[in-house]
């Protein structure tokens, strides 16, 4: 029998497919069932799904009483917010082993600095480049955890 994760760090890919229907939604939501482990994001996590949901908001064609859904499901969801700050030499260390945007190489340096207290985070991003980055930092992945069953595809 797996253990389960003890924190499961979710970047903004997978809060916003546990929001909105797509080809990881239901990948998200089993995540999100996992009642033994603390869900956390950042407030980078927060302010990327926000920007994601204000864009929506501002087209015509979303009604606004599914925004409102789905703002309550983002403050009633099974998300904590925990103020990490990773180290700033951690940033140039991993800037240099993998080709990350600021916002995912951010979300990777958070997990690594969740991972001294929560030694078996698991990264919860369906982004591949960002999911393979942490596996290569020895962070577990809902992946390799077995949470999930297959790997992101690279875009």
């Amino acid at each position: 029998m797996k253990k389960a994760a003890s924190a499961i760090y979710w970047d903004a890919s997978a809060i916003l497919s546990a929001l909105f229907r797509d080809e990881h939604s239901d990948k998200a939501l089993k995540a999100a069932s996992n009642q033994g482990a603390v869900h956390v994001l950042s407030s980078l996590a927060w302010s990327e799904t926000q920007a994601v949901i204000a864009r929506i908001e501002r087209e015509p064609r979303f009604a606004a009483k599914r925004l409102a859904a789905v703002r309550e499901a983002l403050s009633g969801g099974p998300w904590r917010y925990l103020s990490v700050h990773p180290d700033l030499s951690a940033f140039s260390e991993l800037a240099r082993k993998w080709p990350l945007r600021g916002a995912d190489l951010w979300h990777l340096a958070t997990a690594k600095a969740l991972q001294l207290e929560f030694p078996d985070v698991v990264m919860l991003s369906f982004d591949a480049r960002l999911s393979e980055a942490a596996r290569g930092e020895g962070l577990s992945t809902c992946f390799r955890k077995g949470i999930l069953d297959a790997p992101p595809r690279r875009p």
